[in-house]
């Protein structure tokens, strides 16, 4: 038996898809489970993962209950679930192919408004945005920011946390977008960060930075970022990844019980406004 399972410490996955539909389902959550996790942050995937061709804002409302209703799924085999609904920001160049970058961005940002109902309906407890992570054309690239604004924005009205996907880097750029609209930047997460980011770290895992930023105390967050997709089998890394690289780090005195806790219990507490706590 791992010494960190006989600690009875609390393991947070900050981002993890679970789908019923195209990948393992529960028997994934189950995988994270019995690897010694205990609490994940639940995003909902894209739309075209349910084969939802979007028109409006309101098409989103089939992905936001679909996520909702595999969050019940997960707690029934005791699991904590915490849902983050928003927009995956690939879905404007899907939604390019037959409109202006604007239009496309309307969208999005309707959609990132049902998603803020179900945070301030106490279903979910933070939004998904951000902008693509590949190059697109300056167009798409100032609606993306603008769609990324409205999340942001919606965030401070919400008084939720934001988890953005965006390129790789630090994005020192969206600090003074949160700055604007009075979004806190304790709560704006860089899902697949490096550490130079000024945003709250979500890192992958498996990440070698990891020792270190726990040395000087760095607050940031652990993530698999599982899509759960029989085509992509284990990607990005699979689902046992996140309490299987925690408990290596630990044992091999890489990391210490007092840096377990920060990063499992008491950063996303602060990040997300949420308890996290073992049964």
């Amino acid at each position: 038996m791992h010494l960190l399972k006989r600690l009875c410490f609390p393991i947070t996955d900050d981002h993890i898809h679970i789908d019923l539909v195209n990948g393992r389902g529960i028997e994934a959550a189950k995988d994270f489970k019995r690897a010694g996790g205990t609490h994940l942050f639940l995003v909902s995937k894209p739309s075209s993962s349910y084969g939802i061709t979007p028109r409006s804002g309101e098409a989103f409302e089939e992905v936001f209950q679909t996520t909702l209703k595999i969050a019940q799924l997960i707690r029934g085999i005791g699991l904590t679930v915490f849902p983050l609904l928003g927009v995956h920001p690939a879905e404007i160049s899907r939604l390019c192919d037959s409109m202006p970058p604007w239009d496309a961005a309307d969208i999005m940002k309707d959609a990132l408004d049902c998603a803020a109902t179900h945070v301030l309906e106490g279903v979910a407890v933070g939004i998904k945005s951000g902008r693509p992570h590949y190059d697109v054309s300056e167009g798409i690239r100032t609606a993306s920011n603008d769609v990324l604004l409205h999340a942001l924005t919606l965030g401070a009205e919400c008084g939720c946390a934001v988890q953005v996907h965006a390129e790789s880097g630090p994005c020192t750029d969206i600090v003074a977008m949160a700055e604007a609209v009075n979004m806190p930047i304790s709560q704006v997460v860089k899902h697949f960060a490096i550490p130079e980011t000024p945003l709250v770290p979500s890192l992958i895992a498996r990440h070698d930075a990891i020792p270190k930023l726990c040395k000087s105390r760095r607050r940031f967050t652990m993530e698999s970022d599982y899509m759960d997709e029989n085509s992509r089998p284990g990607a990005v890394i699979g689902p046992k990844s996140v309490p299987r690289f925690t408990y290596k780090l630990f044992e091999n005195g890489l990391i210490t019980e007092e840096d377990v806790y920060r990063i499992h219990v008491t950063t996303p507490q602060t990040v997300y406004g949420i308890e996290i706590m073992l049964p």
